[in-house]
């Protein structure tokens, strides 16, 4: 008789991987694990939401000057509360809240971790029923255990993180994540609940075929973003080109797309948006950590992202991050056209 595969669930998998270290005493899996909890409460409600009332609009604005989604509010407050509760984590910032939200209660005062995080990425899709995510950083606190979580504690760099990932809630939902120690994906089975491994030890393809940019916004890109796309589109088989083009919208859609096919994402500064417009900490950070993990790169142009030094919660970062080849022939371009 052939036995039958097993399958092994992602709080099996973090447990397995526990012993990569021995100095978290099991507070890092936990804390994943509360991650992943919230994502299956967000994912229900996304699921649930063109029959419930949570489409449409808050009536208020984020810190980002962005009107607030129901279903943003909503994601927001369901990670806050699992890491609240879950007293892994001392603080924590978000994509929708101005401060960082500081757990000041005598079990996450204890905490040794701090979390980025973009609750809902990509939520102007909803109503277009178009995949969106939800992207998280997870850094080891700066300050003495004891008390809540300070600013100081998310103002790291990129090369700071123990942890990173994404969960993606479009056909099936998925969580992948890095501990530095590869990328593995998992897929949600709705009828139990359970995240199982589905995508072992992700890597970029060798030879990326997409090319993911907002093209409406040409003209305000600079020369050498302008070039680069031309090269994309030229005719040439020896190095597969013309690329295809394919853009969602949605950081965590195009990236994860592009990780399983081979692409490369472009987010360039603009001459609307000369810092770029997404976010360092809790959207570059995270994916750079997964794209590196992943045998790719992550560079705002000229600097990798990962070394960056934030300066505030908020900053913004232009971001281009692919198979490693992809995103060095655009720096290529950007340093031959941009001095």
């Amino acid at each position: 008789m052939v036995s039958r595969f097993k399958i092994k669930t992602l709080t099996e998998f973090i447990i397995e991987r526990q012993y990569e270290y021995p100095h978290a005493k099991g507070a890092l899996t936990r804390l994943l694990n509360d991650i992943a909890t919230a994502a299956k409460i967000v994912n229900r409600e996304i699921n649930a939401a063109g029959l419930v009332d949570i489409l449409g609009y808050k009536g208020k604005k984020n810190i980002q000057g962005e009107a607030q989604k129901k279903l943003d509010v909503f994601a927001n407050e369901q990670f806050i509360a699992a890491l609240k509760g879950g007293a892994e984590c001392c603080a924590i910032a978000s994509e929708e809240n101005e401060k960082i939200i500081s757990f000041e209660n005598e079990f996450s005062e204890m905490g040794k971790y701090v979390i980025a995080i973009d609750p809902l990425d990509g939520s102007s899709n909803i109503e277009a029923n178009v995949s969106i995510g939800t992207i998280f950083s997870i850094y080891r606190r700066k300050t003495e255990v004891g008390e809540g979580g300070k600013v100081i504690d998310l103002l790291q760099p990129g090369v700071n993180q123990v942890a990173a990932g994404y969960v993606i809630y479009g056909s099936s939902t998925m969580l992948v994540y890095t501990t530095g120690k590869g990328v593995n994906g998992f897929t949600l089975d709705p009828s139990v609940g359970i995240f199982c491994l589905s995508h072992p030890k992700m890597m970029f393809p060798d030879k990326g075929i997409i090319y993911s940019i907002n093209e409406g916004n040409y003209i305000y890109f600079d020369e050498g973003v302008k070039q680069y796309i031309k090269y994309c589109q030229e005719d040439d088989k020896k190095t597969s080109r013309p690329y295809t083009s394919r853009y969602i919208g949605s950081l965590v859609a195009d990236f994860h797309r592009n990780l399983i096919r081979g692409g490369i994402f472009l987010y360039p500064a603009t001459s609307k948006a000369p810092s770029g417009k997404l976010r360092l900490l809790y959207e570059c950070n995270p994916v750079a950590f997964i794209a590196e993990q992943a045998g790719g790169k992550a560079s705002d142009g000229i600097t990798r992202i990962m070394e960056k030094e934030p300066e505030t919660l908020h900053q913004r970062s232009p971001l281009f991050i692919g198979p490693k080849l992809m995103v060095e022939k655009t720096e290529e371009f950007l340093k031959k056209y941009n001095n």
